[in-house]
């Protein structure tokens, strides 16, 4: 069953969504050693990595992976990586985490098939044999895309082996991009995915909804996303309403 987790205003959603992934992180962390966490663009994700630099006390031991990317250089404005540096490295006051940059700057195929190799050879795979990432902090578009899966696409099934793919035809520009796959998407201990806004209310309905491919937020694992939501994003009716202090318990 998917987790919602209802809010007054986008940062409240911001914030519950940064102690969450917090939380996680350093649960992963104790149990392992290590705590992977892949990151998303956008601008909902982009208040939420703000607030981690400061949430975070202690890096060590935390490595930062992408969700997905645009086939551009790193210091393109449109390049997540840059957005990601902007709003959360560059604030770290000690040291900054291990970063694992998808290099767009070679193009949907090479760039895709390099990061599955470093995600393979890094993270430690589970039983669906794809690496098992510990927290991937993910945005919907108002079609219900992730990362860079977008509704209908050929990539939605890519298989239960595929960890990293190609994007050449994005309905989104740029057409050319880099994504996580499903599979890797659904092994992920949790995801967490903030939505705020009117214009995200039809996306975040389809998430919970029946599971389609027009809808792709609807194909993650329902028992391990977390849905944190503003009142403007939250389903109408609503499918489930919590205050700041019940969203607390739903951990």
């Amino acid at each position: 069953m998917t987790r919602l987790c209802t809010l007054l205003d986008a940062e409240a959603v911001a914030q519950r969504a940064a102690r969450e992934i917090v939380q996680h992180l350093e649960h992963a962390r104790a149990e392992r050693g290590v705590a992977h966490v892949a990151l998303s663009g956008g601008t909902t994700p982009e208040r939420t990595h703000e607030l981690l630099a400061g949430a975070v006390e202690d890096w060590n031991g935390i490595e930062v992976w992408f969700a997905d990317e645009r086939c551009v250089a790193p210091e393109d404005p449109a390049s997540n990586y840059l957005m990601v540096r902007k709003t959360l490295l560059e604030h770290i006051p000690m040291a900054p985490p291990l970063v694992h940059r998808m290099q767009g700057e070679l193009g949907p195929d090479e760039g895709a098939e390099r990061y599955a190799q470093e995600l393979r050879g890094t993270v430690a795979l589970g039983e669906e044999g794809v690496p098992v990432l510990d927290v991937i902090v993910l945005g919907v578009g108002a079609d219900g895309h992730v990362a860079s899966l977008f509704p209908g696409a050929p990539t939605l099934n890519a298989g239960e082996e595929a960890v990293c793919l190609g994007v050449h035809n994005s309905p989104k520009p740029p057409p050319e991009r880099i994504t996580l796959s499903l599979a890797v998407l659904r092994a992920a201990r949790r995801c967490v995915l903030p939505a705020t806004g009117a214009g995200k209310r039809d996306a975040v309905q389809g998430a919970l909804g029946e599971a389609t491919p027009r809808v792709p937020a609807s194909l993650l694992r329902r028992e391990r996303l977390r849905l944190i939501v503003d009142d403007a994003a939250s389903p109408s009716p609503p499918l489930a309403t919590h205050s700041n202090a019940d969203c607390e318990n739903l951990l």
